[in-house]
């Protein structure tokens, strides 16, 4: 996974996966792209940068299961305050939590819940029931995939287990669009 990075043949297999064939007019646009990160003081990772700023920025298709969102979009039934998401500020975990399950390893649990929702990450979309895809753009796991749900947080990607799938956001989708469940490993 090379988050600073784009390999073209991750591109061409992302505009294939999500269908777009409109010659770049559904995508924002690097100076959008820009302007975007630099309102946010962030960079976003690659494959995912240049994927929303030439090819296109959100599809009907998925995955998710919903669609991908736009880069500035959230869910329908987004939970959370999304005039308090700061994206500059690290995505809090780098590990598996499961928050309805803990056992005390937080010293404040739900100052970390509300920043695993505004902190650090773009939302990708949704499988609907409160199971949300996440971009990590900032922190230790920039460039990983996370789901987050109404109990907990997972990385996504085989080095964390649960799945076979690669890193980032172009193994997250050649994942789906191999039709392999999420979470596939045994």
């Amino acid at each position: 996974m090379n988050n600073d990075q784009a390999d073209p043949a991750d591109l061409a297999f992302l505009r294939e996966a999500f269908g777009v064939d409109d010659g770049g007019a559904s995508a924002l646009g690097w100076e959008a792209v820009r302007a975007f990160e630099a309102e946010h003081g962030i960079v976003l990772p690659e494959p995912y940068r240049t994927f929303v700023a030439e090819i296109t920025d959100g599809s009907r298709q998925g995955p998710p299961e919903y669609g991908l969102l736009g880069l500035a979009e959230l869910p329908s039934d987004w939970g959370g305050k999304p005039e308090a998401r700061d994206l500059a500020r690290p995505f809090p975990l780098t590990e598996l939590w499961l928050w309805e399950e803990d056992d005390g390893g937080h010293e404040d649990p739900e100052a970390v819940i509300d920043a695993v929702y505004h902190h650090g990450s773009v939302v990708l979309g949704t499988d609907g029931c409160a199971m949300d895809w996440h971009l990590v753009v900032t922190g230790p796991h920039r460039g990983h995939i996370w789901q987050v749900t109404d109990v907990g947080a997972l990385p996504f990607g085989a080095e964390f287990g649960g799945t076979t799938a690669g890193s980032g956001f172009a193994g997250w989708v050649r994942h789906r669009a191999a039709g392999k469940e999420w979470f596939d490993a045994a």
